[in-house]
């Protein structure tokens, strides 16, 4: 009786369990899955963003432009997939203030560019606010991973499973998040998202 208990008791436990990690992943929401997902964005700009090949791209426009997403968003965590040619110019804005005037300074941005002139603001900082240290990461020419987590005043990046930064600021408390297309080619082919 008390075997039969017992197995009872441990298949409840891993049932329960089973349904306790079943519900944590239903609370992300995919935004971008291989090449579906354009209908969750605006587009800002002009470059010509489509879903080709597995993921949402850009390789070419007259000037900066955006997939903006159409929710705000406060405190997150955030994966993204993303590959960019070697000379490209693209980051993850966060937290945006005005959906009409999107920039570095009106957003939290984890920038992904390997050719910035000043590289402890490139790829794996956020620009203004979080240098990354030596090595400098590069992103170009490979699938890459951010997961990015905004909660309250802490802002952690991280490329790769490695952390490049986590710091302390309280510029900017909500917004939407823009995917950055400034120059060379972009690829998302996977965004999650999970409010905390």
């Amino acid at each position: 009786m008390k075997r039969t208990l017992h197995l009872i008791s441990t298949l409840l436990m891993s049932g329960l369990l089973a349904l306790g990690a079943q519900a944590a992943q239903e609370q992300w929401i995919t935004l971008i899955d291989g090449d579906t997902g354009l209908e969750n964005f605006d587009i800002v700009g002009e470059a010509n963003w489509s879903a080709t090949d597995g993921a949402l791209q850009a390789t070419e426009g007259p000037g900066t432009s955006f997939l903006l997403t159409k929710e705000s968003y406060s405190n997150f965590a955030l994966k993204i997939e993303f590959w960019v040619s070697d000379d490209a110019n693209s980051g993850i804005y966060m937290r945006c203030q005005d959906p009409a005037a999107i920039t570095d300074r009106s957003c939290y941005e984890a920038n992904i560019y390997d050719q910035r002139p000043d590289l402890s603001f490139g790829t794996g900082g956020i620009v203004h606010v979080g240098p990354v240290a030596e090595p400098y990461p590069k992103a170009g020419g490979k699938w890459n991973t951010y997961e990015i987590t905004l909660d309250g005043e802490q802002l952690t990046v991280t490329l790769n499973g490695v952390q490049t930064v986590h710091i302390t600021d309280a510029q900017f408390a909500a917004g939407p998040i823009g995917l950055q297309w400034a120059r060379g080619t972009v690829r998302f082919r996977s965004m999650q998202i999970l409010a905390l």
